[in-house]
């Protein structure tokens, strides 16, 4: 049995594998600096393996290097589950497919115009994010709003138009028509004669997103043509390389889909969303039911809220493009461990810009400039003696504090005054704390949830060096780190299941006849979703409602108490409820759920006594709360069920560092769960 679970992400490819075969077990054991294995009942293990994503002088693809260096072959593997950040960055980097948009006449800037919002209000040049299609069809057609054929599409016009277009070399459409959600025969008419002509890829409205509002329909279509042939480009090429494995696809939505059905528009959060169902399994595993997770890598940082069930949203922009598909609600601000280190003579700042996988930190030898991940390292919360050593031309050399050191007296010199190096290091780590705390406040005090009996989930690369920061900082007492926090974006993907969502637009007032109409129109959606979803063995409906006059949904389960669920929810949102008011449900929704095997945990035995600390790695100097003291380093291999140390500690991972600063505990239950916590 061979399972990978991967997540492609920006600075690092990460990789979990499920393994029974002893043969490979004993091959990866005599290469330990770079494979963490942990066992697991019936002759099982897992993996761990960490690789750079971009590493063009080594490898072509992160991901089947990853696979041959763990296996040694491509053959013999039963499931791939991944995430990947091709689609993302097809997006930010504008690198999408050549597009042409064909909409209803009249209507040729109405996704230019789009809502007219100003985010800067008081900006005085507005700069409009670049649009991604490249040239725009007026289609002579028009449909009413109660479905009355005003003009009929003239399909010799439509094709005279499609062909200079599709001679100038331009292969992917999106067809986006005013009432195409309820009444879709035009779309479906053009195409048609787009398909004869040659266009290889059609993304279709009522298809794409079936929902009212032309905008956000429009965006979404023009996003899904714009990305999903790179994303299939890509997606087949790995199949390709593995004809005989079952390769499955993390959605933004948290949910998995076979490869043929992967959609550039679902692809956006596909690494992100890995990490926020890791974060809700394993911390449910743990007993913890209420929860903010913090995934921190090299580029970014995401956080999101738990209380009972994954929080999605609808309408999204992202990188200035509006989208309206479900996603997890996770809010992103560009604060990771690559995250450059900026002085331009007037204050500190700490991104947006990264140093990326290439050239990387200045510490990775590549000539980089200086990021957190280097700030950590002159601190000492990063010890290169006992980071991976994958470094240099010939990937064997650890990080490098040499060149830290003088990159920031270089720094200190050109400030003047009395600022020492480290002083430096822990000014700009404060401000990053600051913008991701920042972050979190959005996601929860903005929305009415106190904190103070919340548990920070803290994963990803570089989480476990500020996670004691981010709760002084927000006022939580209680931090849970998985022991494969580091790689728990990949981890998620195995524990994530199958799930299809089919919406529909309503826009009918809230009333005992429409309650029945809703339920024959639940059905015609489980049906529809069910096609691609066979073996389901769950079911959601949700209903989004809105007060009359408002355009602020709130999605609640599909039952008789939808009223009151709708205003205890927006009591709660907004501090306020309208009795009186009616209520109009926008759409509807159902998720069909086919629940996947996942992977156990590992159970700890204690074989030391109860008051044998473990053995001490080493001890170093460390800066912490403005001063260097000296910290014991504890292996976290070597931690046994109901060990307890206290701040300030190290403990060292093979894929990550946890720092426990002054006034924090941490203990190892029989799960190998860290539990940090603080009176």
């Amino acid at each position: 049995m061979l399972k990978f679970f991967i997540d492609r992400g920006g600075t690092f490819t990460d990789i979990v594998a499920i393994i029974d075969r002893p043969e490979i077990i004993e091959r990866l054991a005599r290469d330990a600096a770079r494979f963490l294995i942990v066992p697991l009942a019936d002759q099982q293990w897992i993996v761990l393996y960490k690789l750079l994503s971009e590493n063009p002088e080594k490898y072509p693809d992160a991901v089947i290097q990853g696979i041959k260096d763990i296996s040694g072959s491509l053959d013999n593997i039963e499931v791939i589950k991944m995430g990947t950040t091709v689609a993302t960055n097809a997006l930010l980097e504008r690198k999408g497919e050549r597009t042409v948009l064909l909409i209803t006449k009249g209507f040729k800037d109405a996704l230019r115009i789009g809502y007219q919002n100003r985010p800067d209000i008081f900006a005085r040049q507005i700069i409009l994010p670049s649009l991604l299609y490249e040239q725009v069809i007026e289609v002579a057609e028009r449909y009413d709003s109660q479905g009355q054929e005003l003009i009929a599409v003239n399909p010799a016009q439509v094709k005279a138009d499609l062909i200079p277009v599709y001679q100038a070399g331009i292969r992917s459409c999106a067809i986006v028509f005013m009432h195409s959600y309820r009444y879709p025969d035009h779309e479906k008419q053009v195409a048609a004669i787009a398909k004869e002509i040659g266009f290889t890829h059609l993304a279709i409205s009522h298809q794409v997103s079936p929902l009212m509002k032309l905008v956000s329909r429009g965006d979404t279509t023009v996003v899904s043509a714009y990305l999903s042939p790179i994303l299939r480009r890509y997606v087949d090429s790995i199949s390709q390389q593995l004809p005989k494995t079952s390769l499955l696809f993390m959605k933004s939505d948290g949910g998995l889909v076979t490869a043929d059905k992967f959609q550039g528009k679902d692809s956006i959060l596909s690494g992100p969303a890995g990490g926020i169902v890791g974060a809700v399994q394993t911390s449910l595993r743990a007993g913890f039911s209420k929860i903010i997770s913090f995934d921190m890598g090299g580029t970014s940082t995401d956080v999101s809220h738990f209380q009972g069930e994954y929080e999605r949203q609808t309408d999204n922009e992202i990188a200035g493009v509006r989208m309206r598909a479900p996603m997890l609600s996770i809010h992103t601000v560009a604060a990771g461990g690559g995250s450059i280190l900026v002085y331009d003579g007037y204050r500190f700042r700490v991104g947006p810009e990264s140093a990326g996988a290439n050239p990387g930190p200045a510490c990775y030898r590549r000539g980089g400039p200086l990021t957190i991940t280097d700030a950590n390292v002159l601190l000492g919360k990063i010890q290169a003696a006992y980071f991976p050593a994958i470094f240099g031309q010939e990937g064997n050399l650890p990080l490098d504090r040499e060149i830290v050191l003088t990159k920031f007296q270089e720094l200190a010199a050109r400030m003047g005054g009395n600022n020492s190096p480290e002083l430096l290091a822990a000014g700009f780590i404060q401000i990053a704390v600051e913008n991701m705390a920042n972050a979190i406040k959005k996601i929860s005090l903005q929305k009415g949830y106190d904190l103070s009996d919340y548990t920070l989930c803290t994963f990803g690369g570089a989480g476990g060096q500020v996670a004691c920061l981010i709760a002084d900082t927000l006022g939580m007492k209680s931090i849970f780190l998985h022991p494969y926090a580091g790689v728990l974006s990949a981890y998620g993907m195995g524990l994530a299941d199958l799930r299809i969502i089919k919406e529909k637009a309503i826009e009918q007032p809230l009333n005992a006849d429409l309650i029945g109409q809703l339920l024959p129109e639940m059905n015609e959606l489980e049906v529809l979703a069910g096609r691609e979803l066979e073996d389901y063995n769950q079911v959601r409906q949700q209903v989004s409602l809105k007060y009359q006059g408002s355009d602020a949904t709130l999605a609640v389960n599909f039952s008789d108490q939808m009223r009151q669920d709708f205003e205890q929810e927006h009591q709660r949102r907004y501090g306020f409820k309208q009795e009186q008011k009616a209520l109009i449900v926008e759409s509807i929704a159902v998720e069909l759920i086919q629940t996947m095997d996942s992977p156990q945990e590992a159970i700890l035995t204690r074989t030391r006594p109860m008051k044998e600390l473990p053995p001490l790695l080493d001890r170093v100097a460390v800066f912490m709360a403005n001063q260097w003291r000296e910290t014991p380093i504890y292996q976290r291999s070597d931690l046994q069920p109901f060990d307890c140390l206290a701040g300030p500690a190290i403990i060292i991972e093979k894929i990550s560092t946890i720092v426990i600063e002054p006034g924090w505990m941490a203990k190892l239950t029989e799960k190998n769960h860290l539990i940090l916590s603080k009176d």
